[in-house]
């Protein structure tokens, strides 16, 4: 064949060629809208020229204190002017932002900072207490920059030898750092949510992110000069990108410290917002909002929300408010969004109801997503698109994470088949929309049949009386003792005290044992903590003011596992026999008044497997022999039990389960 006419002497180079980064959309707006508001934080204004300058004053004081290409910078900040300097300054310099969930207890950020590597954290003083006991933990200990905001009040303490505000004194407003050497390079560190051991570190990129940024304006109404109001944690997910593409669109940035709702309609109102993102507690939020704390605005405000569909009265209810909902589905692993409910022309002719069914759904991929398909998981062959056969989600393209950190096996695994394998089981409709059924390791198995969790979930909110439904399963132990394994899965009412009513009308709201990550469950349930020894006082509730219920973990040991099998797609019965380590004991410490409830067992491989943990659904304790436990347990097991893992308790008060 011979050689094609472009084949030769044709190329990128410097004159046609440069990396992608989002970066560059500062010193554009900067150069272009000098004057115009970039931030606002209470009463102060950063116009774009300060807040370029800022930034690059941040990124010359870090560069003379040795951070540079590969460094990890880690802040522990909410959404402030600080924050945002912190996604120029940061990585302009080729070190990569770790933004660090500011919710997290010391042990969790000790870990990310030790796992992270950071050289320098920057925090802020309202965290001291939690960052100090983190601080304490570590052998290596980081740069240490204290930020004073001028608009928190309360206690907390300074932990470094320097002020924020003092540091970028310390740097040139005129630095340069240099463009960056590759797009590949990582720019950002986030962890997720380690509901059964340490989270992970997903690495994002300078081309994905600038893709992701672009993608939002694509994808949402991001209007020229927006303003848009920071609800959305910057610390997950980098706020989805956000930060940079309202920079790109020389839009305002109004900060928020905390998530209020007589704050946000007096900014939304004072600031004419016209974009903010709120998971459906935020929602809620605004719609239970006290008459006297909601300010009118004669504008439509866009929000966009994830997590659960939203159900057709909170549609109408942010509708009546000036709010229009937009759904949208993602993971942090592709950078935030991956999947829009796109309006149809269509939709306009449907009542409410039908176009809140059609807006349940997750709908199509955003623009700057490659690929996106259901499909089975093991044979990466799509399901029909008949709104039935349930798959895997899976996505690929720009926007999909370079890996876990220090973690291959994990990263081979989630990436294998050329996919990104998100753990969302959904269902394809005839259309192309995606719907969500559940995770794959959330599903409800009872009498041998599926049972979504996320439908029972959008089942009970559509009732009057419900105003937020967390769906979890509970082992029965009715069924459990006539040996029914498929049917040892039953719903119980676990609703505050204002909406027992709807359970007692045959709803049956949020039951007990299911691990899930999603915001709005952690909060339903208060999260259980691992104690060694708690006294009933020290035992955190589960809903505040229900009959006085609590729960708790209590004896977490290490141990290991002797039993095994072939693998298998779902569920399988087995018997598992663990093996406490020595310090560890087969007597468990039980406060007075309480009862065991439940075990929650999870396994890490002795060697590599497609996942790298196995999680126990269902455990019940048959044996105590010497320092030997023996279980019968139900797992979602990749290949087989072998490794080594952790065994919790968890109790709860007796009379507490009626």
């Amino acid at each position: 064949m011979p050689e094609s006419i472009f084949a030769s002497g044709l190329g990128p180079g410097p004159a046609n060629f440069s990396p992608l980064t989002p970066l560059r959309f500062l010193s554009r707006s900067a150069a272009v809208h000098p004057d115009r508001t970039a931030i606002v934080h209470g009463s102060r204004r950063i116009s774009y020229r300060e807040f370029d300058a800022r930034s690059r004053r941040l990124a010359s004081a870090l560069a003379a204190r040795g951070i540079g290409e590969g460094d990890t910078v880690a802040v522990v900040l909410p959404n402030v002017p600080a924050m945002l300097e912190a996604h120029q300054g940061v990585p302009a310099l080729g070190a990569v932002l770790n933004a660090i969930n500011t919710r997290l207890d010391a042990r969790t950020i000790a870990y990310i900072l030790a796992h992270g590597e950071a050289k320098a954290l920057i925090t802020d003083r309202e965290f001291s207490p939690t960052v100090r006991e983190a601080l304490a933990r570590l052998d290596r200990k980081p740069l240490v920059v204290d930020l004073d905001d001028p608009l928190y009040e309360g206690p907390g303490d300074r932990l470094g030898k320097i002020e924020y505000e003092e540091f970028l004194a310390q740097g040139s407003p005129d630095f340069e750092a240099g463009p960056i050497r590759d797009e590949w390079q990582p720019i950002a560190l986030n962890y997720t949510s380690g509901t059964t051991g340490n989270p992970k570190g997903v690495v994002f990129h300078h081309r994905g992110t600038w893709v992701m940024t672009v993608g939002q304006i694509l994808s949402w109404h991001i209007p020229p000069a927006a303003v848009y109001l920071s609800t959305l944690p910057m610390f997950h997910a980098n706020g989805w990108c956000f930060p940079w593409s309202v920079n790109a669109m020389a839009g305002t940035h109004v900060c928020l410290r905390r998530v209020d709702p007589a704050l946000i309609f007096r900014l939304i109102a004072e600031h004419r917002v016209t974009n903010l993102v709120g998971a459906p507690t935020v929602l809620s939020m605004l719609i239970n909002a006290p008459a006297e704390t909601r300010r009118r605005f004669d504008h439509v405000v866009d929000i966009q929300t994830g997590g659960a569909a939203p159900p057709a009265k909170i549609i109408r209810a942010m509708s009546e408010l000036g709010f229009r909902v937009q759904h949208i589905y993602g993971l942090t692993e592709v950078l935030g969004p991956s999947t829009l409910c796109a309006w149809q022309d269509a939709w306009d002719a449907l009542g409410l109801e039908e176009q809140a069914a059609r807006q349940a759904r997750q709908g199509v991929p955003y623009h700057v997503v490659d690929g996106q398909m259901v499909a089975d998981p093991k044979t990466l062959a799509p399901v029909p698109a008949d709104g039935k056969a349930l798959g895997e989600i899976m996505l690929r393209g720009n926007t999909v994470m370079l890996g876990y950190l220090k973690d291959r096996a994990a990263t081979e695994a989630a990436l294998s088949g050329g996919w990104f394998h998100t753990g969302d089981l959904a269902v394809q409709h005839p259309d192309g929309y995606v719907e969500i059924k559940d995770r794959s390791k959330d599903i409800i198995i009872s009498g041998g049949e599926n049972i979504s969790s996320l439908a029972v979930e959008a089942a009970l909110t559509r009732h009057p009386a419900v105003a937020l439904a967390a769906v979890v399963a509970q082992l029965d132990e009715c069924a459990r003792r006539r040996g029914d394994g498929g049917g040892a899965h039953r719903l119980r009412p676990r609703a505050s005290p204002e909406l027992r009513g709807a359970a007692d009308g045959g709803l049956r709201p949020a039951p007990h044992h299911r691990h899930r990550q999603d915001p709005e469950v952690r909060a339903a349930r208060a999260g259980p903590r691992a104690v060694t020894e708690p006294r009933a006082s020290e035992i955190p509730g589960l809903v505040p003011g229900l009959r006085g219920e609590r729960q708790a973990v209590v004896d977490q040991h290490m141990a290991t596992t002797h039993a095994g099998g072939p693998g298998v797609l779902m569920a399988a019965w087995m018997i598992l026999e663990m093996e406490l380590a020595a310090q560890d004991s087969t007597q468990p410490f039980l406060p007075e008044g309480y009862t065991t409830v439940g075990y929650e067992i999870c396994v890490r491989h002795r060697r590599p497997t497609p996942v790298g943990e196995t999680f126990v659904t269902r455990a019940e304790l048959l044996e105590v022999d010497g320092r030997k436990l023996l279980f019968r347990v139900e797992a979602h097991n990749p290949r087989e039990l072998i490794g080594e893992g952790t065994v919790r308790r968890t109790i709860v008060r007796q009379g507490s389960l009626g």
